[in-house]
């Protein structure tokens, strides 16, 4: 039973990793592509990283409850969100390179607060529909 309850644990770290990595895949794509839709391109990045976000608790903190990745995750997102109302040089060279910008952002809007949660919101409930199955699944194994 406990061989059988690891195998579940780690199809899980292994369903969230490739999660993270399609998240990653499509945000990077959403913000290079200009042949989609400009509602796409305006909206999707956001919300694919906060799913990203969503994802990367969901793995690291497999044991804990589906809630409780919603909750750190929106408030990680917020928390990243607000620090860009602060506006020192040191934290604006940091946004200024690659990994900086897309980690902290560049300059606080309101509508990505929303973006963020309508990405957390879409995967938590996609997460919880899931959750049940593989509740069964461990039960029957």
């Amino acid at each position: 039973m406990k061989i059988q309850s690891d195998l579940i644990i780690k199809r899980k770290r292994i369903y969230y990793l490739i999660a993270i990595l399609i998240s990653i895949a499509f945000g990077l794509a959403s913000r290079s592509f200009d042949a989609l839709p400009h509602f796409i391109v305006i909206h999707a990045g956001d919300i694919l990283w906060a799913m990203m976000i969503y994802f990367l608790f969901r793995l690291v903190f497999l044991h804990k409850s589906l809630h409780t990745a919603f909750i750190l995750s929106i408030v990680f997102c917020f928390l990243i969100e607000f620090s860009q109302l602060y506006q020192a040089d040191w934290i604006n060279t940091l946004r200024g390179t690659l990994f900086g910008g897309l980690i902290l952002g560049k300059g606080y809007l309101f509508i990505d607060l929303v973006r963020y949660s309508f990405g957390i919101v879409l995967v938590y409930v996609v997460d919880k529909l899931n959750y049940p199955r593989t509740r069964i699944i461990r039960n029957n194994l």
